[in-house]
């Protein structure tokens, strides 16, 4: 005999201005089974939480409906309080009349006659619902980070140093990412390596961290505590430990026309190469596809001179598997590609640049020596014209971004404060469509380029550069004063709109992570939950969650390796029950289930089954509770309906279907 219990929240106003409450709560009390209804102001409160305990024991209830916001929100919430007053968790279901109701209707009667059948419907599946009991799976006490930029390097130390193993993946030769090829960081203009550097070394030196440098991660399996992740460590063709990075090889190297993917192409390297100075591990690596040796079987001069015999032509890609409890994703960025943007002519124009390309003019490691220079010319610029928003905001023009890149204003008014340091006589003018400084002390960071330095900012759209002699001419326009601008300068420095690092659409499918259109990672909860990806165990950490500039990369990070420390300092977790589970008289093993589950949680075995009353051995699908994750996509495969749900079984979904169909 069921007794549900019924408790609708008014969730303040959020609720209550535009569902009648009061007439859902007495409503939803007369349907069958329901022995106890209420509405209360928060539901979530203590004193909601008081009232639903009470309820349960005094009314001897054997389920209950709570009628409130998302299940995302407080399904945890209601689970502990039933669980309080000695109710099954599992018991309880949520009618979300928030996020599918009042917040999309502007008719009390139309939201107010779609509570009530939500409400049904989640009472016709509480009907059928059974006591489920949660297990346990191990924690392994180990960590992997995706990436080693700053933010990855950051979470890696912070989990490093509470006591844990962290592995960090990272796919370039050496870590550092894009931190490392800036010359200062805003807005106190100090060197970012200066900054950078003592990170690497303190994480290479760390005893509880491995680097992986030029690896990637190729498949991850397994759940939240207990994934399995295969990493591919590609051959350099130098053997780390053997080689002592006295970069013989590379001064000897006779093939030396590749262009520096680290400088950006603006200088040239040798075929066998370390990125940066302070590159970690300090190893060169031979890119095959300029080698001498690779390309025509001759050459080896880099073998023949190494006295350490490090340098093998022979080796491997090497692929190992290792078991990690958490995953933090630090895949980074990357810029957008000029070559969309015709009107500034990148690809013809060498004095057209972008911003990442400035960094490295200025750099004192840089292609110039910290020489601010035309690429055409090496001629000190007189005027220069730096162009903001160039892919940023303008969703519908040449496949840019409809979002704000947030850290191109304050790196253009940096990058603008340098170069008037650098030529005092020189011009420099900024075209913007707007100013966005929110971060601290960034406003007066700003306000200086334009007070102190004399930078001359415009509002408006450059909106063609051409080549004239030995200079270039930018049209542009002056919204402010209503005009068209001509202007000649020796440098146009284009403002590039940030995107996620090539790849990371990849290992998001790989991690069955949630991304956004714009291939971001998505969190789990933009305010509760902002650094925990939807699916448990996977954690973000800077930049592939959405622009941010360094301080706010370092901070999230933080936060990241905490939530990370926190699971990995459990010794177990608690599992979900909501799993699949397969009939033997329904099963014909044909492993359509085990092709779609993403969490390998499937496999099959011969068992005895009843089949024209015969006992008879037959394939059959068997589910591992512990791996699988609850997702169902095995249940609406399964041709023969085998398949099904606990907790969501398609006798519940129907049940609730026809509640809302009456």
């Amino acid at each position: 005999m069921h007794r549900i219990g019924v408790f609708v929240c008014w969730c303040g106003s959020n609720i209550a201005a535009i569902v009648d409450v009061k007439a859902v709560a007495e409503a939803l009390g007369k349907e069958p089974g329901v022995v106890f209804s209420m509405d209360y102001q928060y539901m979530c409160s203590e004193g909601g939480q008081g009232a639903i305990r009470a309820a349960i024991k005094e009314h001897e209830l054997t389920g209950i409906v709570v009628a409130s916001c998302s299940p995302r929100m407080h399904e945890n919430t209601f689970r502990k309080a039933a669980a309080a007053a000695g109710l099954n968790p599992f018991l309880v279901e949520i009618a979300n009349i928030r996020e599918q109701c009042s917040w999309i209707h502007r008719d009390k009667t139309d939201a107010t006659e779609k509570a009530l059948i939500l409400g049904r419907a989640a009472i016709a599946k509480l009907m059928l619902n059974t006591p489920l009991q949660a297990g346990e799976s191990k924690v392994v006490k180990r960590a992997l980070v995706i990436g080693g930029g700053i933010a990855g390097l950051q979470t890696a130390l912070d989990i490093a140093d509470a006591g844990f193993k962290v592995d960090v993946v990272e796919r370039k030769p050496t870590i550092g990412g894009k931190m490392a090829q800036l010359d200062k960081t805003f807005p106190t203009l100090d060197c970012a390596a200066c900054i950078l550097t003592p990170k690497m070394v303190e994480a290479a030196q760390h005893e509880n961290i491995t680097l992986h440098t030029y690896s990637q991660v190729e498949a991850v399996s397994g759940f939240v505590g207990n994934f399995t992740a295969t990493i591919r460590k590609k051959a350099r063709y130098v053997d780390e430990k053997a080689c002592t990075g006295c970069g013989d090889c590379m001064a000897k190297c006779p093939s030396k026309k590749a262009k520096s993917e680290f400088d950006q192409g603006l200088k040239n390297r040798p075929a066998i190469y370390i990125p940066f100075a302070q590159a970690i591990p300090n190893v060169p690596v031979i890119d095959t596809t300029e080698c001498i040796k690779f390309k025509t079987g001759k050459c080896g001069i880099c073998q023949k001179i190494c006295q350490a015999k490090a340098v093998d032509y022979e080796q491997q890609d090497t692929v190992f598997k290792e078991s990690y409890g958490a995953i933090i994703v630090a895949t980074g960025f990357d810029t957008m590609s000029p070559d969309k943007y015709g009107e500034f002519h990148y690809e013809e124009y060498p004095d057209v640049i972008t911003s990442l390309e400035f960094e490295r003019l200025c750099n004192a490691a840089g292609p110039t020596g910290g020489h601010l220079v035309r690429p055409s010319d090496h001629k000190e610029p007189k005027k220069v014209v730096f162009v903001q928003c160039v892919g940023s905001r303008n969703g519908g023009d040449c496949d840019g971004k409809t979002y704000c890149s947030k850290i191109c204003c304050m790196y253009t008014a940096k990058h603008a404060m340098l170069t008037r340091e650098k030529y005092p006589d020189s011009e420099v003018y900024v075209f913007y469509i707007d100013v966005r400084t929110p971060g601290k002390n960034f406003d007066e960071f700003q306000r200086r380029a334009i007070e102190q330095y004399d930078v001359h900012y415009i509002k408006g759209m450059v909106g063609q550069v051409e080549q004239n002699g030995d200079t270039l001419t930018v049209q542009a326009s002056d919204l402010l004063n209503d005009k068209q601008i001509i202007l000649d300068a020796d440098l146009v420095v284009l403002a590039m709109a940030v995107q996620p690092e090539e790849g990371a659409r990849a290992i998001g499918t790989m991690l069955t992570a949630s991304m956004d259109t714009n291939d971001f990672f998505t969190e789990a909860h933009p305010k509760l939950r902002p650094v925990e990806s939807p699916t448990a165990g996977i954690f973000l950490s800077g930049l592939c969650q959405g622009p941010k500039d360094i301080p706010e990369t370092v901070a999230q990070a933080g936060a990241a390796a905490s939530k990370a420390i926190g699971l990995l300092a459990k010794d177990h977790l608690v599992t979900n029950p909501c799993v699949a589970g397969s009939s033997n008289s329904l099963c014909n093993g044909c492993s359509m289930c085990e092709n779609v589950c993403p969490y390998g949680a499937i496999g099959y075995e011969d068992q005895q089954v009843v089949r024209d009353g015969k006992r008879v051995m037959a394939r059959q699908a068997v589910v591992n509770e512990a791996v699988c994750q609850g997702c169902g996509a095995c249940t609406v495969t399964c041709p023969s309906g085998a398949m099904d749900l606990k907790g969501f079984s398609t006798r519940q979904i129907l049940a609730e279907v026809d509640a809302i169909c009456r």
